[in-house]
């Protein structure tokens, strides 16, 4: 099949890749001339693993180009995917100017049928207006042209997209247009050989799953974040009752594991969204204004430890932090805990050195000079007061205990992401802080 996706980010450039890879012809666009250029030549402009390899592989194949020429990308798919970014807005809203734009661009275009298949997180009702404002151009024209607009959401995991992808657990498509089922029937039946994944509805119960998904893995997680904050109360261990909790089949071991918070682009921002669309309705979500609030609370619980170990003033003070992405196998930053931990740690006076495997050059773009940076984790130890631990790269779970603590001013290790067991540190002479324990 022919496909042209339309945004090179995450969810544009995955879905590109591995649709090129199981055989189709795909042309991804994008309106930033130095994305397409660096895409062009081989690199990709985010970290994602297996991505690059895929990327290199399918365009040296020819079936995977890159382009900035919006009449080219119109033209080329009878599949038009719409993968750009639809922001947050000052109010929690979805920003769909992009989609709109997008939607209006193949209508100014489009001389053939089309589908146009709303990749991007949106609201409810997003493929509506996608289809007016397609029908306002063909209107504009003057000519009739048939085209269908059907819900795709994705489900990817930033760290795991690529995989996510290519072996999915399901494939969510509304539509209300015959022919355009049976072409994504058959764009994704390379996907589930072994058994059918794909399931078919109306396209606003489409949009509608997408946020609920997202919506429920945050609430799991925020749920445990403040169950954590009780068992410390209570002198229980929370990593002990989520393994209670786990075993029950009902309720499953996936996203129990206490931290500091949930960040990255997608879960604060459907939540807000999916809060937003409520109250649009004259609905108050209350489960969900809680999970934002409790989120909120949690991403200022390592700084609470600070404080209860070394004071409210902080001037003097020097910290190692581990891991300023939002999660492990991303540089992605938005709205990572990691952030709310420095800028409260900063404003109480104290100083840091950072480190983290793929994100230190996100973090300079957002910090600047604000922090220092290390070379490796044990380069950021350094007369320090104390380590936080704030992502869980796997390369943070078996490091030199002995060096560690040599290297620290004090043995205090307050750990964000629950990484080692409170009696080993015990035992190796550190004062050690975790999340529920």
């Amino acid at each position: 099949m022919k496909l042209t996706i339309v945004g090179t980010g995450y969810v544009g450039l995955v879905t590109g890749a591995c649709l090129a890879e199981v055989g189709n012809d795909v042309l991804c666009l994008d309106v930033d001339p130095a994305k397409i250029a660096i895409l062009q030549g081989g690199g990709i402009p985010i970290h994602e693993p297996g991505l690059q390899e895929m990327v290199r592989r399918n365009a040296a194949a020819g079936r995977l180009r890159f382009t900035t020429d919006v009449d080219e990308a119109a033209a080329f798919g009878t599949l038009q995917v719409i993968a750009v970014g639809t922001p947050p807005g000052e109010d929690g809203s979805a920003d769909l100017q992009y989609v709109v734009a997008a939607a209006r661009a193949i209508g100014q275009r489009m001389n053939d049928y089309k589908v146009i298949i709303d990749k991007s997180t949106v609201p409810v009702g997003t493929a509506d207006r996608v289809k007016a404002a397609i029908a306002e151009e063909l209107a504009r024209r003057g000519v009739e042209i048939p085209y269908a607009v059907v819900s795709n959401p994705e489900f990817l995991k930033e760290g795991a997209a690529v995989e996510d992808f290519m072996r999915p657990d399901r494939i969510i498509v509304g539509s209300d247009d015959e022919r355009a089922t049976l072409l994504l029937r058959a764009l994704y039946q390379p996907f589930q050989r072994n058994h059918e994944r794909l399931i078919v509805m109306d396209v606003r119960s489409a949009e509608l799953t997408k946020y609920a998904a997202n919506a429920m893995l945050a609430t799991r997680i925020s749920f445990m974040n403040e169950l954590a904050n009780l068992a410390e109360r209570l002198g229980a261990d929370i990593e002990l009752v989520r393994k209670g909790m786990g075993a029950d089949p009902r309720i499953g071991y996936h996203f129990l594991y206490p931290g500091v918070g949930y960040g990255g682009s997608c879960f604060p921002k459907d939540v807000k969204a999916l809060r937003h669309t409520a109250s649009e309705h004259g609905m108050t979500l209350k489960v969900l204004t809680a999970v934002e609030q409790a989120n909120a609370e949690q991403k200022q619980v390592l700084l609470h430890k600070v404080v209860k170990h070394l004071g409210e003033d902080l001037r003097g003070r020097h910290f190692a932090l581990w891991g300023l992405a939002f999660k492990p196998n991303t540089d992605d930053m938005r709205e990572a805990p990691s952030l709310a931990i420095i800028e409260g740690l900063l404003a109480r006076g104290a100083t840091i050195t950072a480190y983290d495997p793929v994100a230190m050059e996100e973090s300079k773009k957002l910090l600047g000079d604000k922090i220092a940076y290390a070379k490796s984790p044990l380069a950021a130890l350094g007369q320090a007061d104390a380590l936080l631990i704030v992502t869980e790269w796997k390369e943070f779970r078996s490091p030199d205990f002995d060096t560690i603590r040599q290297l620290l001013k004090q043995p205090l290790v307050i750990d964000g992401r629950n990484l080692y067991d409170p009696k080993l540190m015990r035992e190796l002479g550190f004062d050690y802080d975790a999340i529920g324990r």
